[in-house]
């Protein structure tokens, strides 16, 4: 049975291959180990493994976990659908949020985000393929959110962040991923983050210039949804 180490191991080893594909810096491309419903330990085991990033898409379950583990030096990166009421607890425990699709909860990080605390690096997510069901702004409003936020205080625009719709063939994922840079590239403004790719298609994301993959499954395992 392989362990989170031996996970880690084999990922690290898909990004090179998948670096050295298109020429790319593997140093560049950055794993954001998502630790959703898995317990502190595996997040400690993860750290031992040298992981220091770790993606959460629930509140309450993050903060569980951080107060766990309050003497690693931890970066935490939030992931998930935002909510209002949810901000403050997020701009005062996230280093990271990569999941801004409206340009209110945006106003309420740079408000809430406590002022002896860097910038908070923020990502704006697009809904590239259209679905319904997904969070993110459409591709039509990026600009004007992607303007406005850059302005507000205590945040800093890092880039955008996508989820598209799942398929296994690589021509489609391409094509995906590549829309999500040329919007990037459009928006004439100084970014430097692209939060695409998971699991199943970080070779594509890194090909089409993913400098953050967000992988969870093939570092971890299958996911427990019956865990709080």
């Amino acid at each position: 049975m392989s362990t989170i180490a031996d996970n880690i191991g084999q990922v690290s080893q898909r990004i090179r291959a998948a670096a050295d594909a298109v020429q790319r810096d593997a140093s560049s491309i950055h794993l954001l180990a998502v630790s959703k419903t898995k317990p502190a330990q595996a997040v400690r085991e993860a750290y031992a493994a040298g992981m220091h990033d770790f993606g959460e898409n629930y509140l309450q379950e993050a903060l569980g976990k951080q107060a766990e583990l309050t003497d690693l030096p931890l970066s935490w990166h939030f992931i998930g659908p935002i909510q209002s009421n949810k901000t403050r607890a997020i701009a005062e425990n996230f280093a990271w949020v990569h999941s801004v699709d409206r340009l209110k909860i945006a106003q309420r990080l740079s408000e809430q985000r406590p002022a002896d605390l860097p910038p908070l690096n923020i990502c704006i997510q697009v809904n590239v393929s259209g679905e319904a069901s997904k969070s993110g702004c459409t591709p039509a409003d990026l600009p004007a959110l992607a303007n406005a936020i850059s302005a507000l205080p205590r945040l800093k625009l890092r880039g955008l962040m996508a989820i598209p719709e799942p398929t296994e063939e690589r021509a489609a994922q391409d094509a995906a991923f590549a829309t999500v840079r040329e919007l990037q590239a459009s928006l004439n403004l100084p970014l430097d983050t692209l939060s695409m790719g998971m699991s199943h298609d970080l070779e594509s994301a890194i090909a089409q210039g993913a400098t953050w993959v967000r992988i969870g499954t093939a570092l971890f395992g299958a996911r427990d949804y019956g865990q709080p």
